[in-house]
């Protein structure tokens, strides 16, 4: 199912979690895309069962301040029926099936502590096949289950392909400082094989390397590989103030989504890559 979310699914989600009641205009500014696109993918969430929009009420303010987790050894032949009876009970907010020393696991919410009594002496004592019941009041809720957040998605990874080692340590330094992975090499061939098994959300590529067009060679690669083609290159190079500059290609000829000439602020790099990743 995780397959079926990427980032911007994710933020949303992480939003409405926040505060189900957020406008999806609001949705859409925080994220960065149209109104338009915020309702289409609620409808599909919703649709397709990943989320649910519903009241979660306070225990405490309605009136059920007791909270217990139950434990219930049974004899698993009855398992399914013990379940659906106690599935039944007005005071079971959650039941589990489970692993280990117990079967079923039960959170249910009471007015009282004589009223878990009556509950486990006038319910649970009734149902046949409960070999043992172990409880444990809840002193103080520290988090509750409505106030997990879904984890962000992976941090964007950033491949760096450059021979020159102060550059990558700047670039590796500055990124990392920002939330990226990284990772890093040094010629084009060692690139491709990377990215094969990384897939990079972007490639900063060097032009001049182990040959004069050594990353040119490797973006032309990239362009006609099925599996590269949709990540982002990020030419950085100083080849037009060398000798070499006549053999850069014109820039609709560059197998890349943009070229900064060195020396390149960080700044202006970190800028380039928040770019080229949110295009992807």
């Amino acid at each position: 199912m995780a397959e079926c979310l990427d980032t911007t699914d994710r933020r949303i989600i992480r939003i409405l979690q926040r505060d189900g009641r957020t406008p999806n205009v609001e949705i859409a500014r925080q994220v960065g895309i149209s109104e338009a696109t915020v309702r289409k993918r609620l409808e599909r969430l919703v649709s397709e069962g990943i989320i649910r929009v519903q009241a979660v009420p306070d225990p405490a303010k309605i009136g059920l301040p007791t909270i217990n987790f139950l434990t219930l050894d049974v004899d698993l032949a009855q398992l399914n029926r013990i379940a659906d009876e106690l599935i039944q009970l007005p005071e079971v907010r959650a039941i589990h099936y489970t692993s280990g020393a117990s079967d079923l696991l039960i959170e249910a919410w009471f007015p009282s502590s004589e009223d878990l009594l009556r509950f486990l002496t006038r319910h649970i004592a009734s149902i046949p096949g409960i070999n043992h019941i172990s409880t444990a009041h809840v002193l103080r809720t520290l988090k509750d289950s409505h106030e997990w957040l879904l984890p962000p998605d992976s941090p964007p990874h950033v491949l760096i392909v450059d021979d020159d080692p102060d550059f990558c340590e700047i670039t590796r330094t500055t990124l990392a400082a920002n939330g990226y992975e990284t990772t890093t090499v040094s010629n084009g061939p060692e690139a491709l094989a990377q990215m094969r098994v990384l897939k990079p959300d972007l490639v900063i590529l060097d032009m001049m390397m182990s040959g004069v067009l050594d990353g040119l060679q490797t973006g032309r690669e990239m362009r006609k590989d099925e599996d590269l083609r949709s990540i982002p290159i990020l030419m950085v190079s100083s080849i037009t103030g060398s000798d070499f500059a006549k053999l850069l290609p014109q820039s609709n000829d560059l197998p890349a989504d943009n070229f900064l000439v060195k020396p390149v602020k960080p700044a202006h790099l970190l800028s380039e890559t928040r770019r080229l990743v949110r295009s992807r």
